[in-house]
């Protein structure tokens, strides 16, 4: 893939990013900026060289048409305060406004387009109907720049097609997020640990099967602990159930034991019997669930003994939260793991997603770990062994 220095001298260039500032709203506010900052070294080191820079990125899920709950103008005025200058901000992607201000940017210039999803074109499976819209966001544009990891995984308009349009070019944080699965995948330093968490297995079946031939520990913790619990036998009471996935989970613990691969579950719990932040929160054995009772963390045995395992790690890759960690009795799991990450004496690489929204709520400095990704979804395909869309066709058209 390109990157940024071979696109030679960018002065006066129009530059279309794709950024992914997919951050969480409340109302207008935004509540984690972590994706706007990430966004940052690229955007300054274009608007540096002097290239009038336009961004592009989506925000939620609308249907294809304006929806002003996911307007990205709170983004664009953040990514201003953080860049301190101003950025231009286009009440649409390719329309009037959006041509208007692409023609007009002056050297240095930063322009965030209206969210590209407010587009059928964006996300449409049909190839034509995609490629139109592709069109019209190269006409912006002289050369293209991917810079957003959380995106590469999907075959969309403005991450996939638009590399097939203009001269393109890999971002630094893409680059930088693609080096680091690379360690994790070919060049790991051993020990080599994995922490899973999340709610279900079924979200993580492809990359378990891959990581059982690569790492040496896979920590598991989350809803999903309660299907492999069930695999061994043992009540659940509750808890999240995943039961057309026991078979599933039972072969990944023989597999691992035949291949000498540790998979280790909590050894206790901590229950309740709601999903409420005010339910009132008991310990139990892993293996002692009362039928009333649902799992909502792990225990503090497992959570020193987890962080034991990390502490003692080469290289961590963790990916899902270890309990419902937005509810403060239930969070004490997952802060014990992200606690052990800062002490690792190796890679640290937390998983995007919830994970990160969770090291920071519990007051986690992202400087604190060897990497944060921005990626969830694009770092467990990749973990997976999948090919990435957005990746793949940079690779092609370099």
């Amino acid at each position: 893939m390109q990157n940024i220095d071979d696109l030679g001298d960018l002065r006066g260039t129009k530059v279309l990013v794709r950024s992914d500032l997919n951050v969480p709203l409340d109302g207008s506010t935004i509540t984690d900026d972590g994706r706007i900052r990430a966004s940052l070294p690229t955007l300054k080191r274009l608007a540096d060289a002097g290239a009038k820079v336009l961004v592009t990125a989506h925000l939620g899920r609308p249907k294809g048409t304006p929806d002003p709950a996911f307007s990205l103008k709170p983004v664009a005025e953040r990514l201003a305060e953080l860049l301190g200058s101003p950025v231009l901000f286009a009440g649409d992607t390719v329309g009037e406004e959006a041509q208007h201000i692409a023609a007009a940017l002056e050297d240095g210039q930063v322009a965030v387009l209206e969210n590209v999803r407010f587009n059928a074109g964006e996300t449409s499976k049909d190839d034509a109907e995609r490629g139109a819209f592709a069109d019209q966001l190269a006409s912006l544009a002289d050369v293209f720049v991917s810079d957003g990891f959380g995106v590469v995984h999907r075959k969309q308009a403005s991450v996939y097609d638009i590399a097939t349009r203009l001269p393109s070019a890999v971002g630094g944080l893409v680059q930088a997020e693609v080096e680091v699965l690379r360690r994790l995948t070919d060049t790991p330093e051993r020990p080599y640990v994995v922490v899973l968490g999340g709610s279900k297995v079924s979200d993580k079946l492809g990359v378990i099967d891959n990581l059982l031939d690569k790492a040496d520990t896979l920590l598991i913790g989350g809803g999903m602990v309660f299907t492999f619990l069930a695999a061994q036998g043992h009540s659940v009471g509750s808890s999240l159930l995943e039961s057309d996935q026991l078979d599933v989970a039972r072969g990944y613990l023989e597999r691992a034991e035949a291949q000498g691969v540790q998979i280790v579950l909590p050894t206790d719990v901590v229950v309740a019997p709601a999903f409420a932040a005010d339910a009132p929160a008991t310990v139990v054995a892993a293996d002692a669930i009362p039928d009333d009772q649902m799992g909502l963390d792990i225990g503090p045995d497992s959570a020193a003994a987890f962080a034991e395992h990390v502490r003692g790690a080469r290289t961590v890759f963790w990916n899902g939260p270890m309990g419902v960690f937005e509810f403060p009795a239930f969070a004490n799991g997952t802060r014990a793991v992200a606690e052990a990450l800062t002490q690792t004496d190796g890679l640290s690489v937390v998983g995007g997603g919830d994970s990160a929204a969770a090291v920071r709520q519990l007051g986690f400095a992202d400087e604190a770990f060897g990497h944060i990704s921005t990626g969830g979804g694009a770092s467990l395909e990749y973990l997976e062994g999948k090919t990435l869309p957005g990746l793949a066709i940079l690779e092609e058209t370099r």
